[in-house]
């Protein structure tokens, strides 16, 4: 048996307790030599044994640090698979946070698991754990996606759109789940708006190169006859150099409405509302465009409280009102009348212009702030406007935290009302 440093220790311990005892009954003869030898051979056996034990405890101690090197491992091993079950509880609660809808299917496209998010942008109360892509959609494109990336890995995306009552353009990303997990996850966002606003600017861009076509090609015109030798016609050069004038008036009025249009865009205009006098306004406004309403004989009446007040940007609101009046006075036949109208309704307060004009069939008012939106694309450059006033009303309106909303009968006149909070 191997003797250990902690079994010699403990050796000597025992001797250091044993031998005073045995030389103190040796030297008094009170144990004969037999006995001396037995106890001899007593203690060799003694030191054995407590070399033994001490042995065993050596051993004992070998296996409690082995069970303790598995218990530290064991911790480990929990703590590594509590750390992974945080982390998908943390991607289960992101993906449920997320705006965009998500699915997974299993290998054969059926959906296994979606967040919230994607039943609201599919517009359903439906199941649609158990169903597959083209039940729920209706579109052959996405279902092929899908099975594309669970047989082949493919990775894609496509567009679909949703028909009425839905009416949505959907963006979706698919791809494989990846390295040995059978199946797909498609992420869906809703691009409707994003899709409207590039068909806006798309409309708005072809609508500027027409409406600046036209007054250009007029200036241009007229100024190659003139230079070729119509400058000294008496009877048409002056004719002529009056269109240029009206054309060139047509062009920077163009350009300021558009100037005016991206400044409101890019919030370079900031309102400031306040307790305005809608009386004072109005006045000033209708002070302005008197000259026009005389040379057309039409009778430009106000009729607002004197007490009426409303929260709004002063200047704003001038510009409001000259453009609506502006726009009564062009389509009003001569002889008939313009009103300005405010009122109070509730805690709004209101500013209408009605006239007794040309009128606007029903179908075109939803359309009627849209820019460069026109009625009647002739009468209007003939009257001389940009087709950008009304849009310039609405985004100026809407800034004074009110609304806009016109009414008319063909044949009869129109009525444009703003109605804002009470001052």
């Amino acid at each position: 048996m191997t003797e250990t440093p902690q079994a010699r220790r403990i050796v000597f311990l025992l001797l250091a307790t044993l031998l005073p005892g045995l030389a103190a009954g040796i030297g008094s003869g009170a144990l004969a030599g037999v006995q001396t030898g037995v106890l001899a051979g007593s203690l060799a056996g003694i030191v054995s044994l407590v070399i033994a034990v001490a042995s065993e405890s050596e051993s004992a101690r070998a296996l409690t640090r082995s069970g303790e090197t598995a218990d530290a491992r064991r911790r480990e091993l929990a703590e590594e698979r509590d750390g992974a079950l945080l982390e998908v509880q943390t991607l289960a609660s992101a993906i449920e946070g997320m705006d965009e809808g998500m699915w997974i299917t299993d290998a054969n496209g059926v959906v296994l698991r979606h967040n919230e998010a994607l039943r609201a942008i599919l517009g359903t109360d439906q199941e649609l754990v158990g169903q597959r892509p083209l039940f729920l959609l209706r579109r052959t494109e996405l279902h092929d996606a899908v099975l594309r990336a669970c047989r082949e890995g493919v990775t894609s995306k496509v567009e679909v759109s949703m028909d009425a009552p839905r009416n949505k353009t959907l963006e979706v990303h698919i791809a494989p789940l990846g390295g040995s997990l059978p199946g797909s996850a498609a992420v869906f966002r809703d691009v409707t708006e994003r899709k409207r606003l590039e068909r806006v600017r798309q409309d708005f861009v072809a609508n500027v190169s027409h409406e600046l076509r036209t007054p250009i090609a007029a200036i241009l015109g007229y100024a190659e006859t003139l230079r070729s030798g119509a400058l000294s016609d008496a009877r048409h050069a002056p004719q002529m150099v009056e269109i240029i004038h009206r054309q060139s008036e047509r062009l920077g009025e163009l350009v300021e409405d558009l100037l005016e249009l991206s400044r409101l865009d890019a919030g370079e205009r900031p309102l400031s509302p306040a307790p305005v006098s809608l009386g004072e306004v109005a006045r000033q406004a209708s002070e302005a465009m008197e000259p026009r309403a005389a040379g057309k004989r039409l009778s430009l009446q106000l009729r607002i409280p004197t007490d009426l007040t409303a929260r709004a940007d002063p200047k704003a609101l001038e510009q409001v009102l000259l453009n609506l009046l502006d726009n009564a006075i062009k389509y009003t036949p001569e002889g008939g009348t313009v009103e300005l109208i405010g009122e109070r309704v509730g805690d709004r307060a209101q500013l209408s212009v009605r006239d007794t004009g040309l009128g606007i069939e029903a179908k075109h008012l939803p359309r009627l702030f849209e820019r460069f939106y026109r009625v009647d694309r002739g009468r209007s450059r003939e009257q001389g406007g940009t087709g950008l006033g009304l849009s310039i009303v609405r985004h100026l309106v809407h800034g004074m935290e009110g609304e806009v909303r016109v009414a008319s009968q063909l044949g009869v006149g129109s009525t444009f009302t703003v109605v804002l909070p009470v001052g």
